[in-house]
């Protein structure tokens, strides 16, 4: 007995779930029957459907059970394949795809699913060869230069997967995947243009893909183009609302524009859609801190610091808060906590030294000072602040190496110029103080008054108050 006499033979048709089930039915019935030559159109177009619509138990079981009667089909092993790939079974994919090429190998589907089954069991190589192979047969294809591109991407060779990807198009400009994952080589090899150019197109084709609105909106981000992120945060956010990732990204052009209060609400609602995620708070953390309230600020980084134990960052953000607020045990013990966590975090090290400065222990000030320097050699504000302790410990010509240091990183720097000039009088050398100032009142002309406030009996030197008193 035939069963198909009832289904249409048209290429368009697209059963309802309903109907997939009563295929299903049948296919039993058949196979009970032993019908399976009778019927085998059916059974053959029933296992395509399972695929399409992922009924993959059901499409597996019909699969196994009509190669038994025909062993021979290289569709059908395929098949087989597919719904093994899709159960995440790559083995018995791969060895399902291997059968249905020994029977027709130049099969180009059956290739590209091998290539699925050996990436995904690790054998690139493989992978790559078998996609190769594909192209030896189909030029052209650009499903098959598509995955080729995807395999490179996955292992952050951009260059590579870039080359492919635009082959892909080259084959198929309307091919949107190709577009969205072009956008993202491009974006990952720094070529921000070609980025944008490239999510531009595929939202051609797909308008309301709130992912690519968001993918560009971090393009233009990276790229300092806040206020044109922010606009594209927006729309990704008026076609998905709940999008935590989509509002967090919206606070942060907000914050680089500026618009602190807006930025604040937009990571609000980001932590309140994602309330488990500790970049969130922290970054929460930084913006009250940005608008200068500082309880809210330490709130935020204790809900980081609840969700991730090891998060330095965070511990020294508190830590500095603490800082401010000269509750100085608790900013000591965050900023150990810190250093513990990253034994060469720059900011923890800077944090303790500057606890012990305000504590008045200047030695144990510079020691962290110079270990931090030690780290990052070219930090200006750490040079700066270890001159400054120089001063107090009494060390004056060290403070004047440090300050030299921070004249060599930022020489239109003004405070340098101005702390060394007050060294110089320090050691009793009026003539190279007047020159130091000579300079810090050409950069900014502001430290005039403040050296005639801090040095009234500077007008003893003549040097030195001719120098104030010019204009």
């Amino acid at each position: 007995m035939e069963f198909f006499e009832n289904y249409s033979d048209d290429d368009s048709y697209d059963p309802s779930e309903e109907e997939l089930i009563e295929r299903v039915v049948l296919s039993q019935a058949i196979l009970d029957q032993g019908t399976v030559y009778q019927n085998i159109d059916f059974l053959e177009e029933t296992v395509q459907l399972c695929i399409d619509i992922d009924y993959i138990a059901e499409g597996l079981y019909i699969t196994e059970a009509v190669l038994e009667a025909v062993p021979y089909s290289a569709e059908l092993w395929q098949c087989k394949g597919v719904f093994h790939n899709n159960k995440f079974e790559f083995e018995e994919a791969l060895e399902s795809f291997e059968k249905s090429l020994t029977l027709n190998p130049a099969d180009v589907e059956t290739l590209l699913n091998k290539a699925i089954s050996e990436d995904n069991l690790g054998f690139f190589d493989k992978a790559c060869e078998t996609l190769e192979k594909a192209l030896s047969i189909e030029p052209e294809n650009e499903e098959v230069l598509f995955n080729l591109g995807m395999l490179f991407e996955k292992r952050d060779m951009f260059t590579i997967a870039i080359n492919y990807l635009e082959k892909s198009i080259e084959s198929d400009p309307g091919y949107s995947d190709a577009w969205y994952e072009l956008g993202y080589c491009y974006e990952n090899v720094d070529d921000f243009d070609k980025a944008l150019a490239a999510y531009d197109k595929f939202l051609e084709f797909e308008p309301y893909s709130s992912t690519a609105l968001y993918n560009k909106g971090i393009v233009l981000i990276r790229s300092g183009r806040f206020e044109q992120a922010a606009n594209v945060f927006e729309l990704s956010l008026a076609v998905k609302e709940d999008f935590s990732s989509a509002w967090f990204n919206l606070g942060v052009a907000y914050a680089n524009l500026g618009r602190l209060k807006d930025a604040l609400k937009a990571i609000k609602e980001a932590s309140n859609l994602d309330p488990d995620d500790e970049a969130i708070w922290y970054t929460l953390g930084q913006t009250y801190e940005d608008l200068n309230q500082i309880d809210y600020a330490i709130r935020s980084y204790t809900k980081a610091i609840k969700l991730d134990k090891n998060y330095f960052e965070a511990f020294t953000a508190r830590g500095f808060c603490y800082l401010q607020k000269e509750n100085l045990d608790k900013a000591l013990a965050d900023f150990g906590f810190a250093l513990a966590a990253n034994n060469s975090s720059v900011d923890s090290l800077h944090g303790i030294a500057s606890v012990h400065f305000m504590k008045g222990d200047f030695k144990t000030s510079v020691a962290y000072y110079e270990k931090a320097i030690k780290i990052d050699p070219s930090d200006h504000d750490l040079w700066f602040k270890l001159a400054e302790v120089y001063i107090e410990t009494g060390e004056w010509n060290k403070g004047i190496d440090a300050f030299n240091k921070c004249i060599e990183l930022k020489p239109e720097n003004a405070n340098a110029y101005y702390g060394k000039a007050k060294l110089k009088l320090l050691l009793s050398q009026p003539g190279e103080a007047a020159e130091y100032l000579k300079s810090a009142f050409a950069l900014d002309p502001n430290f005039r008054s403040k050296f005639a406030k801090e040095y009234p009996e500077s007008k003893t030197s003549k040097i030195i108050f001719k120098l104030i008193e010019d204009e």
